[in-house]
This record gives C-alpha cells, sequence and structure tokens, in this order.
C-alpha cells in the first residue's frame, strides 16, 4: 500500500476513536464510529485475496447495521426526552436498542457470529487493530451510558460472552479464530462489571489490549497462523515460543502473570457486591478459556512437529518487522501483577 494512502487511513483512525471519545453529542460520537469504520476497509481488503474482501464484506456490513441502529437508538431518544446529550439516555427503548447496537460493534454475544469469520479473513497486523483499537470508541459510548442501561441486560451479555468465547475456542485448529473468541470472552468480563466499577472496566481492556497486541506481534514473528504451523516454532526459535506460551497464559488469567490481575479485581467486586453465583460462573468460564491456551502451549513447547506438515516451514524465522514493540508487549504481558496496588490507586 502506497505509504501516503496509508498515514491518512491511520490518521482517520485515530480521528474517529478521539471524535467519539471528546464528544457529548450522538451525532459526533455517530460520526466518529462511521469514520473509524470507513478507515479500516481498506487496510482490511488491501490484499485483495478473496477471504479478505470477503471478511471486508462482513465487516462493512454488520458496523453499518450497528451504526444505523444507534442513529435510531439516539433519535428515539431525542424525540422522547427532546436532547442530544450521550449522558441524558432516558427512555428504555433507546437505551436496549443503544447496548444492543453497541454489542454488535464489539462483537459480545449473541451478536458474535461476524467476529471469528472476519479476524480469519485478515492478516495479523490488521486483525490486531481490529481487536484492539477498534474497541476504544464503542467501550467509551458503553462507559459512558452504563448507567442507565438495565442491570439485567449487561449480566447476561457478559455471561453469554464468556461462555460463548471458552466454548467457540475449544474445537479451532486456526489461531485469528481462536483470538476471536478469545476477545469476546475478555470483552465479557469488562461488561460484567461495567455497572459497578467502570474503572475496572478500563483495567481489564488496557490489560487485554497489551496482552492481545503481545499474542498478534509474536504469531507476526514467527510467521504462524495454525496450530499445526505452531508446533514447528519451537525448532526455530525456542526463546520466541517460550515466551509466546507465557503471553498465552497470560491471556488465560493465570498467576503470577499480568492477564491474572483484572480477573482477580473483577471477581472480588463481584463478591463484593454480594454476586456469588455470578462470580463463580465467570471464574469457572474462565476455565474453559484456559484449556484452548494450554492446548495452544502443548502444541508449541511439548510436541515436536511431525515431518509430514502441509505448511512450508521456513528453517529460520524471516522477519522484517521491528522487534521493539514485541519486546515491549512481551515485557507488560508478563510483568505488570506486581504493580496492582499502584494500579489500583491510580484507577480509583
Amino acid at each position: 500500500m502506497n505509504p501516503y494512502v496509508l498515514a491518512i487511513l491511520l490518521s482517520s483512525l485515530g480521528l474517529g476513536t478521539t471524535l467519539t471519545f471528546a464528544s457529548s453529542h450522538w451525532l459526533l460520537a455517530w460520526m466518529g464510529l462511521e469514520i473509524n469504520t470507513l478507515a479500516i476497509a481498506p487496510l482490511m481488503a488491501q490484499h485483495h485475496h478473496p477471504r479478505a474482501v470477503e471478511a471486508t464484506t462482513k465487516y462493512f456490513l454488520t458496523q453499518a447495521t450497528a451504526a444505523a441502529m444507534i442513529l435510531f437508538a439516539s433519535t428515539t431518544n431525542a424525540w422522547m426526552t427532546g436532547e442530544w446529550s450521550i449522558n441524558n439516555l432516558s427512555n428504555p427503548l433507546a437505551n436496549t436498542m443503544f447496548m444492543a447496537a453497541l454489542a454488535l460493534k464489539i462483537g459480545l454475544a449473541p451478536v458474535h457470529f461476524w467476529m471469528p469469520e472476519v479476524l480469519q479473513g485478515l492478516d495479523l497486523l490488521t486483525g490486531l487493530i481490529l481487536s484492539t483499537w477498534q474497541k476504544l470508541a464503542p467501550f467509551a459510548l458503553i462507559i459512558q451510558t452504563a448507567q442507565n442501561i438495565d442491570p439485567l441486560l449487561l449480566t447476561l451479555l457478559g455471561v453469554m460472552s464468556t461462555l460463548v468465547g471458552g466454548w467457540g475456542g475449544l474445537n479451532q485448529t486456526q489461531l485469528r479464530k481462536i483470538l476471536a473468541y478469545s476477545s469476546i470472552a475478555h470483552m465479557g468480563w469488562m461488561i460484567i462489571v461495567i455497572q459497578y466499577a467502570p474503572q475496572l472496566t478500563l483495567l481489564a481492556l488496557g490489560t487485554y489490549i497489551i496482552m492481545t497486541s503481545a499474542t498478534f506481534l509474536t504469531l507476526k514473528t514467527s510467521l504462524t497462523t495454525n496450530i499445526s504451523t505452531l508446533a514447528t516454532t519451537w525448532s526455530k526459535n525456542p526463546v520466541l515460543a517460550s515466551t509466546t506460551a507465557l503471553v498465552l497464559l497470560s491471556l488465560g488469567g493465570l498467576p503470577p502473570l499480568t492477564g491474572f490481575m483484572p480477573k482477580w479485581m473483577i471477581l472480588q467486586e463481584l463478591t463484593k457486591q454480594n454476586l456469588p453465583i455470578i462470580a463463580t460462573t465467570m471464574a469457572l468460564t474462565a476455565l474453559i478459556s484456559l484449556y484452548f491456551y494450554l492446548r495452544l502451549c502443548y502444541a508449541m513447547t511439548l510436541t515436536v512437529s511431525p515431518s509430514t506438515t502441509n505448511s512450508t516451514t521456513p528453517w529460520r524465522t524471516q522477519s522484517t518487522q521491528t522487534s521493539l514493540p514485541t519486546a515491549l508487549f512481551i515485557t507488560a504481558t508478563l510483568g505488570l501483577l506486581p504493580m496492582t496496588p499502584a494500579i489500583l490507586m491510580m484507577a480509583t
């Protein structure tokens, strides 16, 4: 892609998210989300592969549907209340419609079906943008309006997302689909606690972005997109294979890695709010997710690849990407747990 075009698209992505962050008017927020969608579409289709074009089409249609629902919800709310302010979302119909639209935007269950299919058709770097940056603007709107939305709806969305994210990833062999289901499960953790402690949602979103960036960048370095190729990583780059395994365990939420921190805090908050059954359910769904992360770790570090693999396996990893971002994200993914008290003090 032409570097000037790439610069324009990336700056438009930044502009769309910033516009949504800064807006207090529904139309401005909607405009930011639309700029975001239109800016990422050419990045998704840049390889001119049928799968990429299919993924772009699916993504565009779902995001356009969600944007239309947001516009309809905000117009309904303005019609009933006479105000376009984001904080004044008092109409129950507009509330529910708005939450459904944002759930479709970020891929919460039960409107998650587009997410694995779209992510599977993209290259790893565009998939990284879709899994991290594209979540920020919708989450800013959800956090601003969470207090007006029905708590039962938020709880249902959270529990369903963690369940679907765990179950869906169990029988996958493609790493991008596994990461899509991982994303759905993490979104569920963020949504479940948003009505009680929005700062914990921000903490979970931040750690999710760090861990997912580390995962995508390490997979990009080792040129891996499915489990059978993952098994050849150890012979090519043992250090990268061991750190990738630890990054995956951090995504699963095992102590003493960074991924344990948001899960621990969220379970603690749910227990404080007298919701032991929901807290137990969330902990059990985390175990289901942990199974497929362990499966990837097993394939990567404990098995020797058979000689009959269908994929091309270069003897040494050929990578042109700079290793500094990968190193920084891996370090943050593995070592931030001791910083929990300081992070909590900043969050509260």
